[in-house]
C-alpha cells in the first residue's frame, strides 16, 4: 500500500533530522506547500559556527530544563533553519504546512506565524504550553502525527 502525503514528509524530517549536531535533541523539520517541498531543517549551530560536538552543550553544563532558557543555545532550531532557508533561497511558504519531528517552541511557533504557515503536523512532544496557546489563538492547524502499523 502507499503510504500517505504525512507519512512520506514526516519521513523526511526525520531523515533530514540525522544532520542535527545537538547533543541533546535532534529534530527536523519539512515545510510543503502544494505537495512541493520547499524547505527543511535541522537544530544546529548556524553556518560557520562551532558546532556543539566540539563545544559541549553549555545548556547541559549549567542543568537548563528541557524547554527553558533557548537564548543559551548555540544552534537554531529545526523549524528556523527551514523558514530562514526557504527566505534564503527566495521560496514563499505562506499557506504551507511545516512537518517537524517534535513539537514547536514559543520562539518557533511565533516564526511559524508571521511566516504564514497555516498548518502544523509534529510528532514528538516538547515541553511549552505556551506554545500551543499561540498556535491555537494564530488558527494555525495542528495534528500529532500518527503512525501507521507499517511506519
Amino acid at each position: 500500500m502507499r503510504p500517505s502525503w504525512d507519512e512520506y514528509y514526516m519521513e523526511m524530517a526525520e531523515v533530514v533530522k540525522k544532520r542535527s549536531t545537538c547533543l541533546r535533541r535532534q529534530v527536523g523539520a519539512v515545510i510543503v506547500k502544494d505537495k512541493r517541498l520547499l524547505s527543511s531543517g535541522y537544530n544546529g549551530a548556524p553556518s560557520g559556527i562551532i558546532h556543539c560536538e566540539v563545544t559541549g552543550c553549555l545548556r547541559e553544563k549549567l542543568n537548563v530544563p528541557s524547554g527553558e532558557r533557548h537564548e543559551l543555545c548555540r544552534g537554531l532550531h529545526a523549524e528556523q533553519n527551514a523558514i530562514i532557508q526557504a527566505a534564503l533561497h527566495g521560496a514563499s511558504i505562506k499557506g504551507g504546512t511545516i512537518y517537524v519531528t517534535h513539537k514547536p517552541c514559543i520562539i518557533c511557533t511565533k516564526m511559524m506565524i508571521n511566516a504564514g504557515i497555516q498548518e502544523l503536523v509534529y510528532k514528538g512532544d516538547y515541553p511549552d504550553e505556551f506554545s500551543e496557546q499561540m498556535l491555537v489563538e494564530a488558527g494555525i492547524i495542528i495534528r500529532k502525527y500518527k503512525e501507521t502499523k507499517e511506519s
